[in-house]
């Protein structure tokens, strides 16, 4: 594990505009990945995102993508976290999904 106490983390996330009325979500989703653009994290949005980096800057963004979808007139969210960490191996930032879907692709190959 690195010297810092900021665990690195791998995250999957869907948040779930509520209440708004409408049956698309994507423009709130939109403004979502403008947040994440301006955190400088590594992303990939899907059927939800993956996100990673520290722990505290990957749950400050979440944080703040609720803000923005609030602020876009969204009055409820409902959001589903999955977060992993390891301490057994240094991950280098940006590698943790692309990691695992290699690991993946390299026994499939085989």
């Amino acid at each position: 594990m690195s010297t810092s106490d900021d665990l690195y983390a791998v995250a999957d996330f869907c948040l779930i505009p509520m209440g708004t009325g409408e049956p698309s979500v994507a423009g709130y989703i939109a403004e979502c990945q403008r947040v994440l653009e301006k955190s400088g994290l590594k992303y990939k949005v899907g059927y939800g995102t993956n996100l990673e980096g520290p722990w505290s800057e990957v749950s400050k963004a979440i944080h703040d993508c609720h803000l923005a979808v609030h602020a876009q007139g969204a009055p409820r969210i409902a959001t589903d976290i999955r977060i992993g960490t390891r301490t057994d191996r240094e991950i280098a930032p940006g590698t943790g999904n692309e990691a695992k879907v290699k690991r993946v692709e390299d026994i499939l190959s085989k």
